[in-house]
């Protein structure tokens, strides 16, 4: 047997060692090596909430349900839950104002605005581009945006 020979059987024999130990280990390498290279694209702007259709769908919801609420529930309950309401259609109206440029006035410490901050703010939202219900309970003049 020549030594060209023992190196083919070398070789026959270490190749599917080889190629599993390829296969196992490559995804781990590759990982790594994309860790490790910079990235060029560190500076892409993040958002900074939910996207605007999620804020203006939820203060459509958040409107209509305060819409309902006000000539529906029991006294008690009612101004329970309208003030519940209230805090909501707050905080995603700070939001979308905040997502638009809007400006608008910075809640108080409990989160809320007034009934007439909110209904300015709805005012100037919806001036800005942003789809709302066209009544919107006691927040505006006459039930209208």
């Amino acid at each position: 047997m020549s030594l060209l020979d023992v190196g083919k059987l070398a070789l026959i024999t270490v190749t599917p060692t080889l190629i599993g130990a390829l296969v196992v280990y490559a995804p781990k390498w590759c990982s790594a090596v994309a860790r490790a290279w910079p990235r060029t694209t560190a500076d892409e702007p993040v958002p900074a909430g939910p996207p605007i259709e999620q804020l203006a769908a939820d203060l459509r919801r958040l409107l209509r349900l305060h819409d309902e609420l006000t000539g529906s529930a029991h006294i008690a309950m009612r101004a329970h839950r309208l003030w519940a309401v209230e805090a909501a259609i707050s905080v995603r109206a700070v939001e979308a104002a905040q997502a638009l440029d809007v400006p608008h006035l910075e809640p108080a410490p409990d989160g809320m605005l007034s009934r007439t901050e909110l209904g300015r703010l709805l005012h100037a939202l919806a001036d800005s581009g942003l789809v709302l219900p066209a009544t919107v309970g006691p927040f505006t003049k006459d039930g209208r945006i």
